[in-house]
């Protein structure tokens, strides 16, 4: 799993996980710190670091299989852009209607993606 997909399970379920596995993770996923470099910044060993991290996703991923928030909001996200494209191809209709319903779709997509 890349970085970014790590960094989004981290966003939906990241309060599961203990404050030192928050801490590796940070600096691991985050800050690109190297285990050694987190070993030493907290005073463990890199075992200990590398142990840490991997429970921290293995929980992360459990979860995104158990609840599938972070699949869907990314399936969300292409489905907003497919809409907001089809809009924009409206925007430039000769109806003044048309255009500003394109505008309203948009609109709405955009709100959403917030």
């Amino acid at each position: 799993m890349d970085t970014l997909e790590m960094s989004l399970l981290y966003d939906y379920y990241g309060e599961l996980l203990t404050d030192r596995q928050k801490m590796c993770f940070d600096l691991y996923h985050n800050q690109d710190f190297s285990l050694s470099e987190i070993a030493q910044e907290l005073g463990v060993s890199r075992q200990g670091v590398y142990d840490n991290l991997n429970r921290a996703e293995s929980l992360l991923r459990n979860m995104e299989e158990k609840t599938g928030c972070v699949r869907r909001e990314l399936s969300n996200r292409k489905t907003v852009q497919k809409i907001i494209r089809a809009a924009s191809q409206l925007e430039d209709h000769s109806d003044a209607s048309v255009r500003a319903l394109a505008q309203k779709i948009i609109t709405a997509a955009q709100d959403f993606e917030e």
